[in-house]
């Protein structure tokens, strides 16, 4: 693409990495809802939690979510990309929240974000692994504890 050609499309480069990274947000949310069914509240998260940290999304990351390769790219990204990609996770974790408080969480949004958290963590660590057992062992390992909680 041209110079020309990329500024009829976007105004800046940070316009850009916005979109894109909504985009692939987005895409990433339809994916884990389309796992969920129509399941809620415990069984949602459970859903959501067993699809996001599954093998087949470890080993496809061109289809799976964003976060865990872009996370580290969006710290020293400009204020307004990463004040756009706040506002793309804070609508993640209102989705994710909703089935916290249907399951009987007292603090639905902190079980929200630490789930998110622990989610995308563990993804980052078991792509970082792929290919050892130590892999497949971070997504059970990651899986069982979000299992735990929700059996408390």
């Amino acid at each position: 693409m041209t110079v020309g050609g990329f500024y009829a499309h976007f105004p800046s480069k940070d316009e850009l990495v916005t979109e894109s990274m909504s985009s692939a947000l987005c895409q990433s949310t339809d994916t884990l809802k389309a796992a969920a069914g129509d399941r809620s509240g415990t069984e949602w998260l459970r859903a959501v939690s067993r699809s996001y940290l599954s093998r087949a999304h470890r080993d496809n990351p061109s289809a799976g979510c964003p976060l865990p390769a872009a996370a580290g790219e969006l710290a020293n990204a400009s204020e307004q990309v990463r004040r756009a990609f706040a506002s793309d996770v804070d609508t993640l974790v209102n989705d994710i929240s909703v089935h916290a408080e249907e399951a009987g969480f007292q603090h639905p949004r902190g079980e929200a974000l630490a789930a998110l958290a622990l989610m995308m963590g563990g993804m980052t660590l078991a792509r970082a692994l792929k290919g050892t057992p130590l892999s497949d062992e971070v997504l059970k390992a990651c899986r069982d504890h979000i299992e735990r909680c929700l059996e408390q």
